[in-house]
């Protein structure tokens, strides 16, 4: 079953740890994702995300350049099973050619610096998806408290944020909401036009209190929209911590993120539902091991009841639909 996985932190790992010394590389790692695991999990598509931690980085649009850097160089050096992807038809020419696709998106807004020359920069780039916030407050929007794990339904997008999202529109850019504070959502609702997505959240309802995640309210408005959002599967957005039993193993289930796949069908119906693995931006045990371990949640959905169409919808032809919409 071919996978477009909307989110990893994969590349700003591998980024950071050649800073530090470590030699590493796309190829063949002991991170979550590389080439020879998305092979054995039947990768089409992978979003690499240009993280950039805005209380440790002094210079934010610097530090992203230079993971850009970073990827276009992973990208050269492996252009035998992938290729960096600007475009609907690029997606397409890889897949004709046998190659999987790596799309290039950027998760925290703050790293434009509050510049639409920058943004309009990291678009030349190949910069194709953008989450406005991460866990600070930046020139464009203000997130969810992760610290005190409340929601912010008070602060929503700047001006200078709601220039940003009309911006992105116009260039083909896809609004990611994942992170963002409540208010801010509502107001993505109301000042785009096009669909969006929340690339790496789950469900509130399933997960009471977690801000990470959407609620119910939510998902009917991103469904409506067309847009998508990405099954994450960090343990802390898949299950409460009261859920767990005395002395039970705490690992990331494939069969959480099935309960969160049938809620947002519940939900929003199957065409809003994706996935976002957050793979090497998440800590815990996860059952599938790795990029290598998704036909174990493949068998989980089928085994749960989902139909052959249903499956594929969720691990690629969603995502994939609203590329085909957006990217220029």
């Amino acid at each position: 079953m071919k996978v477009a996985d909307m989110h990893c932190d994969t590349m700003g790992e591998i980024h950071d740890r050649r800073r530090e010394g470590e030699e590493i590389c796309l190829r063949a790692s002991r991170l979550h994702m590389d080439l020879e695991k998305m092979q054995k999990g039947d990768y089409g598509l992978q979003n690499f995300a240009v993280f950039v931690h805005l209380g440790r980085e002094k210079k934010p649009f610097e530090y992203a350049m230079e993971t850009i850097d970073t990827f276009y160089g992973e990208m050269e050096a492996n252009s035998d099973v992938i290729g960096a992807v600007k475009s609907w038809a690029d997606i397409e020419k890889n897949w004709a050619e046998g190659r999987m696709s790596a799309l290039l998106t950027l998760e925290e807004g703050g790293a434009c610096q509050g510049n639409l020359a920058y943004l309009r920069d990291f678009y030349r780039l190949g910069v194709r998806m953008m989450t406005l916030t991460w866990n600070f407050p930046n020139e464009l929007a203000w997130p969810n408290d992760m610290k005190e794990w409340k929601p912010d339904a008070e602060h929503g997008l700047t001006e200078t944020g709601i220039e940003f999202v009309r911006e992105m529109e116009r260039l083909g850019m896809i609004v990611d909401v994942s992170h963002l504070g409540d208010a801010g959502f509502w107001d993505v609702v109301k000042y785009t036009k096009r669909p969006f997505v929340a690339s790496h959240s789950n469900c509130r309802a399933l997960v009471p209190g977690c801000p990470r995640d959407l609620t119910d309210e939510m998902l009917r408005a991103l469904a409506e929209r067309g847009g998508v959002a990405g099954i994450n599967y960090c343990i802390d957005f898949l299950r409460s911590p009261d859920e767990w039993k005395e002395g039970e193993r705490k690992m990331s289930l494939v069969s959480d993120m099935v309960r969160h796949i049938k809620h947002m069908k519940n939900v929003g119906g199957i065409g809003c539902v994706g996935l976002g693995s957050d793979f090497d931006g998440i800590e815990g045990e996860l059952e599938m091991g790795s990029a290598a371990g998704m036909p174990l949640l493949e068998a989980e959905m089928r085994r749960q009841g989902f139909a052959e169409s249903e499956i594929e919808a969720v691990f690629y032809k969603n995502v994939l639909r609203v590329y085909k919409e957006i990217l220029k």
